[in-house]
């Protein structure tokens, strides 16, 4: 006898939402994808701009940017011959800010700001 999984509440994620969550999130867990995301998020540029930027080679950068583009977290678009890379989904750059915010520049957690307090759940 197989027993089906109860329906989600409706603040519950659905069992899509969270493996496409942890999806995004397995892609931004490489250190140079979260850097490149997070010049890309502050700005158009090409390969080889956010290669020296994050300081990785051009084929390096390229390689991770192909995979962000795959997965929808960051844009393209061309420019003559060249590939100009930005983030414009408003999704994302809340996201790659809201980690900035959440992780101080020496690595620790920076100090939480002040509690927000959400409505009791209700069945």
């Amino acid at each position: 006898m197989t027993s089906t999984p109860p329906e989600p509440a409706p603040s519950e994620p659905t069992r899509a939402q969270l493996e496409s969550a942890a999806g995004t999130f397995a892609m931004l867990s490489a250190p140079v994808r979260l850097h490149l995301v997070s010049l890309a998020a502050q700005g158009e540029y090409d390969v080889g701009t956010l290669a020296e930027r994050a300081g990785v080679s051009i084929a390096t950068a390229s390689q991770h940017l192909g995979k962000l583009r795959l997965a929808g977290i960051i844009t393209a678009r061309r420019d003559g011959r060249r590939h100009i890379y930005t983030v414009d989904d408003p999704h994302v750059l809340n996201l790659v800010d809201q980690i900035f915010e959440h992780i101080a520049p020496d690595g620790t957690l920076a100090p939480d700001p002040p509690l927000r307090r959400r409505p009791p759940h209700t069945d």
